[in-house]
């Protein structure tokens, strides 16, 4: 029986792993696809899941575009891409992945859950794990996310506090740029350098799970250490009291966006997981 046992089961399938990607401000699940990253990671077995959607009856999976019309079928490592209000404040976010992930916990009870979040899908992700219990996360992945805030959330909630008429003269000539800053208040209001009574100020001084962090930090020359949107230290996890000395640093020579290269760093950090 023993025999049996080690001839068979050396056949059976390795653990698989899932895979959930949160985007960022703006952005929506489709980033991934369009930059070519789910196709990279699918080359490399990592297959779509599907896009996660939420609604008031629960949390729905739909199919990806490269799904549509093909076989069925049970993949060793899922990749699911998540589909969050991006314009939401963080908390509002945040709940609607906190559905998504209590979802893939009930239908992969024992496979672990990797997070990945680009942008402020990397907040939302990190403020997921800090206020509820998410079994089986085993790692946070965050692409040029600002843990730390961005002067900039400050610049758009100055150019937005204006009182009637000079709000009216704006909106009708910046038109819907500005109609979506001032819909966007609430996130800038969270995302602002961290402050005593900030969301990032608390936030950044709970305890986290112990699970593998891993910051993703854009380099760009002409910014020196950053990008354009986001300071290259609000990047870097291990700037947060909770997480010092605790997150594996990676370096990117690109902008903010996910770029395709994104892909191929992902694959690299899968690998040392």
């Amino acid at each position: 029986m023993g025999l049996l046992f080690a001839l068979f089961g050396s056949i059976l399938p390795a653990q698989a792993d899932v895979m959930v990607l949160a985007h960022g401000y703006l952005s929506s699940a489709s980033t991934w696809e369009m930059t070519g990253i789910a196709t990279q990671l699918e080359q490399n077995q990592w297959y779509r899941a599907g896009i996660l959607m939420t609604s008031p009856t629960g949390v729905h999976v739909l199919p990806s575009a490269r799904q549509v019309g093909a076989a069925a079928k049970e993949p060793a490592n899922k990749v699911y891409l998540a589909e969050l209000p991006s314009t939401a404040p963080i908390g509002i976010q945040a709940d609607h992945l906190q559905a998504m992930l209590r979802y893939i916990t009930s239908r992969h009870a024992k496979e672990k859950i990797i997070l990945v979040g680009h942008s402020v899908g990397g907040v939302v992700a990190r403020l997921v794990l800090v206020r509820s219990q998410v079994p089986n996360v085993s790692a946070l992945i965050t692409i040029a996310s600002p843990h730390l805030g961005t002067p900039l959330a400050e610049t758009a909630l100055n150019a937005t506090s204006d009182i009637w008429p000079v709000e009216v003269i704006k909106d009708i000539f910046a038109g819907g740029g500005y109609q979506t800053l001032k819909y966007s208040r609430g996130l800038y209001i969270d995302i602002v350098r961290p402050w005593p009574g900030s969301l990032l100020y608390w936030l950044n001084n709970q305890a986290h799970p112990p699970l593998k962090y891993i910051s993703v930090v854009r380099s760009q020359p002409y910014v020196l250490w950053g990008d354009l949107l986001v300071p290259g230290n609000s990047q870097d996890m291990n700037q947060i009291r909770a997480l010092a000395g605790k997150s594996t640093l990676y370096t990117s020579a690109t902008g903010h966006e996910l770029h395709p290269g994104d892909g191929q760093l992902l694959l690299e950090i899968l690998k040392k997981l």
